[in-house]
């Protein structure tokens, strides 16, 4: 059985609905995609993802 994943829109969205933005699902992986262009998405590891945030995330 497949389950509609739930996708976020970034924070640095404007919050509109028809705003282009990244969006990403979070689930057993992640998948972050254009909000322009839905149907191409990055797909990375849970641990890739964690990773990853840690690096643009982390103080200069």
């Amino acid at each position: 059985m497949t389950h509609e994943r739930i996708w976020r829109k970034s924070s640095y969205s404007s919050g509109t609905g028809d705003s282009e933005c990244v969006e990403v699902s979070l689930a057993h992986d992640a998948l972050v995609r254009d909000s322009k262009n839905p149907a191409s998405t990055l797909a990375f590891s849970t641990d890739a993802w964690h990773a990853l945030v840690r690096e643009i995330t982390a103080p200069s």
